[in-house]
């Protein structure tokens, strides 16, 4: 098998209204579109990201992502001044599911990319960002939170693949970064490797 395995969507616990997890906290973002005409929703990407870096639980993210974040509010802010960016998921540290775009439509969140031979992976993808700072570890809580998500969104869309954003963005993007844990999930979900970036097999290999 080289693909996840797929709960019948036809039973009554149908955690989906439409692109909307039912079981998340709705914070609608106004930056996303519509993807585009055959796009086949087959990859997850993950992130990592905290406001100010490495500061956790205020609004800020759900302030930046739904564009009423105060640019004059911390030295950081004026770097990122303007930025209109959103990712579906935003797994908070104790395990909150926030979701900010219809699954079904193309949130901001992968920027220039490429994965399994495809650019532009917003067109096709699911962003999940992990409230965190890449290099650092992340909490219980959100990895049980992200295994379960990720069960959900197989029972509505194709999804074959999960990736990093340093994966789909090498050099230009690190995160979620070597700390996270990647056997850990891979535990979690019981997908075929064939699912997974090679380096994180390496890395289950290796112990690094």
């Amino acid at each position: 098998m080289t693909t996840p395995p797929r709960p019948d969507p036809a039973g009554h616990d149908d955690p989906w209204q439409g692109g909307w997890l039912r079981t998340a906290r709705h914070c609608p973002s106004p930056n996303f579109g519509p993807r585009p005409d055959g796009a086949e929703v087959d990859l997850i990407v993950i992130h990592s990201i905290s406001l100010p870096p490495g500061v956790y639980g205020g609004p800020e993210v759900e302030q930046l992502f739904t564009n009423q974040l105060d640019w004059s509010a911390h030295p950081y802010f004026e770097q990122i001044r303007g930025m209109e960016v959103s990712s579906h998921f935003f797994v908070r540290r104790d395990g909150e599911v926030v979701q900010f775009v219809d699954a079904d439509e193309r949130a901001w969140h992968a920027g220039a990319s490429c994965w399994r031979g495809r650019q532009q992976c917003n067109d096709d993808s699911i962003g999940i960002e992990l409230e965190g700072l890449e290099g650092e570890h992340f909490e219980a809580a959100q990895y049980a939170a992200l295994a379960q998500l990720c069960t959900q969104l197989v029972r509505r869309y194709p999804v074959r693949h999960v990736a990093g954003h340093e994966h789909i963005a090498p050099g230009r993007k690190q995160d979620p970064g070597p700390g996270f844990d990647w056997p850990r999930l891979r535990a979690d979900l019981q997908w075929p490797e064939a699912c997974f970036p090679q380096d994180t097999l390496v890395r289950r290999v290796t112990g690094n």
